[in-house]
């Protein structure tokens, strides 16, 4: 087990990076591409990946598993960018394939739902980041938190919390037709009490 307090940090192909959930919201790593753009060269390479390391957990092979950041990476791999750093949170690399993925699960490190929010055998996770599957409501997660529909929260995996609770209220093809009034519906919603048990919920209250 690798000690929280002395971070290893390395350097690994984007390329090589294991993820440990099947979607991503598309319009999230368009938006981390245009901040992959805004910096010079040198950011790229240097300071800016020095900011935005990612965590993994090392598997069987010494494999990294991407636990968070997936949508930076799959901008990176997408902007051209080789390396990343990465900063190891845990070395399981003595498992076997099958414990190995259990040990994800049950730690809140893996999220095995498609982009219809139903969970998937451990076997529909890409082996690739450039192989993960588009989500919209993930999307629409990410642009909620971002104007204020709910707070910023530990939880494991919250915004596909907040992706699924969409999911079953919002239509797809109202989402797919005109993103900007599917959120303005999501902002409502985000207030309700029928939200009050997500992670992250700042609606009204009584208190």
């Amino acid at each position: 087990m690798i000690d929280p307090r002395e971070p290893i940090v390395t350097p690994v192909a984007v390329a090589d990076l294991r993820p440990t959930q099947i979607t991503v919201g598309m319009r999230e790593v368009a938006l981390k591409r245009q901040m992959i753009r805004s910096q010079d060269a040198r950011k790229k390479t240097g300071a800016f990946l020095g900011k935005h390391m990612v965590p993994v957990v090392l598997g069987p092979k010494n494999r990294n598993y991407v636990t968070d950041h997936h949508h930076l990476a799959r901008a990176l791999l997408e902007e051209g960018v080789k390396d990343v750093l990465v900063t190891v949170i845990s070395d399981l690399s003595a498992l076997d394939k099958d414990a190995f993925l259990f040990v994800l699960d049950n730690r809140g490190w893996m999220h095995p739902f498609d982009e219809n929010g139903r969970r998937r055998d451990y076997s529909a996770i890409p082996k690739t980041i450039g192989e993960l599957i588009d989500d919209p409501y993930r999307s629409m997660a990410g642009e909620l938190r971002r104007q204020g529909g709910f707070a910023k929260d530990t939880t494991p995996f919250s915004e596909f919390i907040w992706a699924d609770f969409l999911r079953r209220r919002i239509d797809p093809d109202a989402v797919a037709k005109n993103f900007d009034k599917a959120m303005k519906e999501a902002l409502t919603l985000a207030k309700g009490k029928d939200a009050d048990y997500l992670p992250g919920w700042c609606g009204p209250t009584t208190d």
